[in-house]
């Protein structure tokens, strides 16, 4: 056991909201730039960052890895899984935003407990169960109320696609015209 459980306690805390701020950033950089660049720049600097991280802090560990042919499968099938998630990632956050995507990665701890169970026979603490109903209904409630927003947001935008024409506009257009004083509409007009 760790003998200082509070200095690891706060990394995490550190760790989590670094990756928060990352995934907001992400998505704005997503919604504002195109998909593949963002991606190529993740993976540019994704490479520097950790390539720096090897050599500042975990040369020893590398050195030491017996290199067998088991170790290398299981090096390329986290270096596969790693590409996948953050290839799609960017889809994910264009589409649903980076508070559905957090929210979704904390459905992953669920896939261990099944995990535990089913493959490993352990038994579970019945918190388990209860952490996957709580995440589950913050999901249901999020996309619900995200789904809500978005029918208002559209029924506000077709109003105001909607225009009528001001007294000193009326006058003008001139008398002669056929146009009665009543309330115009100009054509509607599309808004991003």
């Amino acid at each position: 056991p760790n003998k200082t459980p509070l200095l690891g306690d706060a990394l995490v805390i550190a760790g989590t909201v670094c990756y928060a701020f990352s995934n907001v950033g992400e998505e704005h950089c997503v919604k504002k730039n195109d998909r593949v660049e963002v991606v190529a720049m993740l993976g540019l600097f994704g490479v520097l960052v950790s390539t720096i991280q090897i050599f500042m802090f975990e040369r020893k560990s590398v050195e030491a890895i017996a290199w067998s042919p088991t170790m290398i499968s299981l090096f390329a099938g986290y270096a596969v899984a790693g590409f996948m998630f953050y290839t799609i990632a960017p889809f994910v956050l264009q589409m649903s935003g980076a508070t559905l995507l957090n929210l979704s990665l904390l459905t992953s701890d669920m896939w261990a407990v099944a995990i535990r169970v089913f493959f490993y026979q352990q038994q579970i603490n019945w918190l388990y169960y209860l952490a996957f109903a709580v995440v589950a209904i913050g999901l249901i409630i999020y996309s619900l109320n995200e789904n809500s927003s978005a029918d208002a947001t559209a029924t506000s935008t077709e109003a105001a696609a909607h225009y009528q024409l001001l007294p000193s506009e009326e006058s003008s257009i001139g008398s002669g015209s056929n146009l009665d004083r009543k309330e115009r509409k100009q054509p509607e007009a599309h808004i991003c």
